[in-house]
Order: C-alpha cells, then structure tokens, then sequence
C-alpha cells in the first residue's frame, strides 16, 4: 500500500530530492568551473579545443605503394604524388569521422617510397629520396594546413650538408605547414646513419638535433623510428629532453603472436611515462615479398603502458583515440614508486657504459668528406662489431 505525504507517492517524493540534488551538484560544478575560469563545454559537434588540452589521435592504416619496380625518376615520383593524393583523401575523411579535434595524425614508415632492396645509394637518391624544401614535402604541408593537423611521417631525405648519401628522416608538419621536427635514424641495417658520418653530424647539429624534441600545443613530440622502438636507450634519450608523445612510424610484420615491436612500444611508454602513436603500413604494395606481410596492428599506447586502442589490418583510421596530455602531466608529477623518470640515476649508467669500443663511429666520413658506401658496408661492419664483442668477453 502507497503512503502518501501531502499530494506526493513516495517515489515521487524520492525522485524530487534526487532531482534537487542533481540540480545542486550541476550548480556546483559550473561554480567550480567558474572559479577555474574554465567555460563550460559545448554541446553537439566536436570542438577544436577542449578546456583539458586532450585532443584525438589517429594512427592512419595506409598502403605503402613501393616504387622499387620503377624504372625511371620520373615514374617514382609519379607514384609517389600519387601516394600523396591518397593520404590527402585518407586524412580528410578521418578527420571528418574521428572530429575537429584531431590533432595528431601519423603515418607508416616509408609512406610514399617503400625502402631500397637491391638498388645502390646513388640509385635510391635518384629514385625515392626527398630534399629538404622537394615538392614532396611541399604538398604534405599543404595536407597539414588544409587539415589543421600535425602530420608526421618518415622518408628518406637527402641533407646537403652531406652530399652522396641519405638518411631516413622522421618528420613532423606543423598546421601552419612548418617542419617542426626532424629525427634522423640511428640504428639501421642499410642505410647511412648519423652515426656513420658522427662528428659531422654533431658539428653541424648538436646532441639536441640528433635527439629533437618539439614543444607544441599538443605536447612535447619526439619520433621513434620503426626498429628503434626496441632500443630502451632511444626513448630515453628524447624522454630526458621531455618528450611526452612518442610518435611510431613502423613497417613490421602483424602476427596473432607478439610482436616484438609491440613489447617494445608498451615497455618504452610504461618506463618513460609517455604516449605512442604506432602506425603499421597496411601492406607493401610492388615488392618481392607478400602485400600482407606488414599490415596492421596500429595502436595507440597511454603513459601507463595500456593499449587505449589497435587496428586490425587494412587500410583504416579506426586507431584513433583521445589523448590525455593534462593525465600525462599530472601523474609525472607524482611521486612514487611507478614515476621511473625521476628514479633513475643517469650517471651511474653513463658510467657503466662510457670508454666501450664496439660499433664505431665515423665510418663514412674521410678527411672532411663523406664516403659514399657499397651495399657490402653495412655487413661488413655488422660483422667487425661482433669481432669486437667477442674479444671483449661481451659474446662468446
């Protein structure tokens, strides 16, 4: 039987308090609001800004379309404006599906090229390799602005600080259509590195232009190239400049097992406290080996080392996620005894490692000129560096 208090059920006199309470915590919240001076949010389509600086993220799945199998510059690069034209149709349906407040975008490693096979250094800068101010660069800016994006990447460039060779170069485009960022790889099977030509390098650059980190609106960005994300001393190296978004452009083989990139990429965003943006291409196409063979698995890693979100394979934008860079800053602001960064004593490692002798620098680099190297030099040198861990006890 119903009681009744004046006019009112019970339950209907239970929902009015609710309501009254909801209505003074609404209250409270907007004076909370006000008192940050923060505006309330809007209501309906994404917006550009979000009072917590998050923003959305995506990993853009994309096919690689090699220009291995052409057989003239002009070919390549036909192929590459192509490559272009759909990653400009790619982006903006992305971002008209993800919402205005995309603001990171990356692509796969290589994205317009593919990477040499048999071709020489000379043949590779002939084919595939952009130059700094290259109309390549030029159209991908102008994709950036038209997109209101930061757009990162990787290619293989040409600096003409050092004639005759090439690095792989990661990129980040600004929404304005500036470069930002420029990290060159360090470790690589066939390819030149900063490394091969080091004192140069340092010279011309400095120990920040090797490990660059560019302080924007949406965060501290650093890039990771592909195989590097196995190297802890990489990340690090940008982490310790303050590196809080780690940017992945990959080209790796998906397997329903681990990958071993994958364990690479949750170790270096736990013990860094930092987010990864991964991007797989989404196959390899005009290559000797099988399309399928590195598609998929594009993900996006927070600082505690969860996966928030991953791709299965296919050209796909469905990477996407909402990166919480004011989290970010809050927990590596915390102390304890998951706040790695702060932990470590730097120098003590420094120590451990200082005076080795085993892959050696400068290897292109002869009498102030750079030495433009036969495919038989990686090898080679591969194998003197294991000559020299063995004499050293490190391998038996």
């Amino acid at each position: 039987m119903k009681k009744n208090f004046g006019n009112f059920t019970r339950r209907q006199t239970l929902a009015a308090l609710a309501g009254a309470s909801a209505a003074a915590l609404s209250q409270a919240r907007v004076a909370d609001n006000a008192a940050e001076g923060l505006a309330p949010p809007s209501v309906g389509a994404a917006q550009t800004r979000s009072a917590s600086g998050a923003y959305y993220a995506c990993a853009l799945q994309f096919r690689v379309d090699a220009v291995n199998r052409d057989t003239s510059t002009a070919a390549a690069r036909a192929r590459m404006q192509a490559s272009i034209t759909r990653i400009d149709q790619q982006l903006r349906g992305a971002k008209s599906w993800i919402g205005a407040d995309l603001k990171l975008v990356v692509l796969p490693e290589y994205t317009l090229t593919g990477f040499p096979t048999r071709e020489s250094i000379p043949e590779w800068i002939d084919k595939a390799v952009l130059t700094i101010d290259g109309p390549e660069y030029t159209a991908l800016a102008a994709i950036a602005q038209k997109n209101a994006v930061f757009l990162a990447g990787s290619s293989y460039e040409a600096d003409p600080k050092f004639p005759g060779i090439f690095f792989q170069c990661a990129w980040v485009i600004d929404p304005a259509g500036k470069v930002v960022l420029r990290y060159r790889r360090l470790i690589s099977t066939l390819v030149p590195t900063p490394h091969d030509v080091w004192d140069a390098y340092l010279d011309a650059y400095g120990i920040d232009g090797v490990f660059p980190v560019a302080r924007t609106p949406i965060g501290n960005l650093a890039a990771i190239a592909s195989e590097e994300i196995l190297y802890p001393e990489i990340a690090r190296c940008h982490a310790v400049r303050g590196a809080e978004v780690f940017l992945h452009s990959s080209s790796e083989a998906y397997t329903v097992t681990m990958p071993t990139k994958r364990i690479g990429r949750l170790a270096r965003a736990m013990e860094n406290l930092a987010w990864v943006v991964s991007t797989n291409s989404a196959g390899v196409d005009n290559i000797d080996i099988p399309l399928d063979s590195a598609n998929g698995g594009s993900e996006i890693i927070d600082h505690l080392g969860s996966t928030v979100v991953a791709a299965g394979q296919g050209e796909t934008m469905t990477a996407n996620a909402r990166v919480d860079l004011a989290g970010l800053r809050e927990y590596r602001r915390r102390s304890g005894i998951s706040n790695m960064l702060s932990r470590l004593p730097y120098d003590v490692f420094q120590a451990g490692v200082a005076g080795l002798d085993f892959r050696r620098k400068n290897g292109l680099w002869n009498n102030g000129r750079v030495v433009v190297p036969a495919r038989s030099y990686f090898r080679e040198q591969q194998a003197e560096t294991l000559a020299r861990l063995v004499a050293g006890g490190v391998i038996t």
